[in-house]
């Protein structure tokens, strides 16, 4: 019985390690000087699609995911919709309406109130139909 609860309690150790480390890393890359910089333009459309189907970085498993709604339970307002066709998580948020609005606006998160960026480092990819578009850039847009 003892070893069991050892097994499970090392197990969340080292998601909780691997968590961590992937905080740190994120942190590091924002000081690479050579980073490649996207533009983001547009307007939103009130579609909804970006609150019913996205990505997190950095949670691979519904064990990170939980341990995610654990440290910050703000999350707690999504959940796991299911995986894409990479097997990749895909999430939704509970407010969001069927007519695409969300149901707690004077209280989204600030992730949702930034969303999107204005300038991103890496491409995006967004939902066909949105209001927005990633500027994409080519070696010669670099020379300049």
């Amino acid at each position: 019985m003892h070893a069991i609860i050892l097994s499970e309690i090392n197990y969340y150790y080292k998601m909780i390690i691997d968590f961590l480390a992937n905080i740190k890393n994120e942190f590091l890359s924002y000081f690479v000087p050579e980073r490649v910089e996207y533009e983001v333009v547009g307007s939103c459309k009130k579609c909804g699609k970006c609150c019913r189907y996205m990505y997190s970085f950095d949670t691979y498993s519904e064990k990170e995911f939980k341990i995610m709604q654990f440290l910050f339970p703000a999350y707690k307002r999504f959940y796991i919709k299911g995986k894409d066709e990479d097997g990749n998580l895909i999430f939704a948020c509970k407010y969001v309406t069927d007519e695409g609005l969300c149901s707690v606006y004077e209280k989204r998160l600030p992730m949702c109130k930034k969303y999107p960026a204005r300038k991103i480092y890496y491409k995006a990819g967004l939902h066909e139909g949105c209001g927005y578009k990633v500027i994409d850039k080519n070696f010669e847009d670099y020379l300049k």
